[in-house]
């Protein structure tokens, strides 16, 4: 399907603006949705123009805040008329050991990577059910597939990003509404930048490929997943971890 409309959370920098060049380039209109206005507004303006679509748009989202998620939707429909793809890429790290993580790191990153994801796959729905048709990616982490050190938090809403995919892909695969999540691995990002360069060369010791991923990897598996040549895929967890997990 040409020109779709793309819906992407945390777009502003790091893996969702690397997602919205990709889908830019192949000819798509891209909402870049994050909570940082001057950042977000500046990824929408080097963003290629495809000939025949309507552009581009930033609108300023808290995903945490189902109001500010909802009027985010509404604002994308109003101006596009319809939303063809969701990817819920936005997310944050509070990380502690558990024996020190505090309520508000627990809530902060539960408000966010996990209220998020439910809060704007319900509000893009209505609209995908009266097309027909939508694609919902969902950002989950190797992490959630395999925990990890000091990131409970972290991981506990990672792992239900999982069971969220696959309960959504069986309700509403039948809708012609297709859900798949991928899993990264360790990014080349600044939420991996600022861990010390000790633990990023740790890292690197143990991916097959021997590096980092880059953004650019994560977004093409976005672009993947919501294209015709992924139209049998539903209910999956792409891992793109550079054979970290091997």
């Amino acid at each position: 399907m040409a020109n779709k409309v793309v819906v992407i959370t945390g777009a502003a920098g790091g893996i969702g603006s690397a997602a919205a060049r990709l889908f830019a380039e192949q000819g798509d209109s891209v909402v870049v949705a994050d909570y940082v206005e001057d950042v977000g507004q500046k990824t929408v303006d080097s963003l290629h123009v495809a000939e025949g679509t309507k552009g581009h748009l930033f609108v300023q989202v808290d995903v945490s805040n189902s109001e500010s998620v909802n009027a985010m939707v509404e604002n994308v429909l109003r101006h596009f008329g319809r939303i063809d793809v969701l990817v819920n890429n936005a997310g944050i790290t509070r990380d502690a050991m558990f024996r020190k993580m505090t309520e508000e790191q627990w809530h902060q990153v539960m408000n966010v990577n996990l209220n998020g994801v439910f809060y704007c796959g319900k509000a893009v729905l209505p609209a995908m059910l009266e097309q027909g048709h939508g694609i919902i990616i969902n950002t989950s982490s190797v992490v959630g597939v395999h925990g990890n050190i000091g990131q409970t938090n972290y991981a506990a809403t990672k792992s239900a990003v999982i069971g969220m995919t696959k309960t959504w892909a069986k309700e509403l695969g039948p809708k012609g509404i297709r859900v798949n999540a991928v899993a990264p691995g360790f990014i080349n990002t600044a939420m991996v930048a600022n861990m010390p360069e000790k633990i990023i060369d740790q890292l690197k010791e143990k991916v097959a490929l021997r590096r980092l991923g880059e953004p650019e990897d994560i977004g093409k598996a976005y672009v993947f997943l919501s294209s015709e040549d992924a139209s049998y895929i539903n209910g999956t967890v792409l891992e793109v971890n550079g054979g970290l997990t091997i």
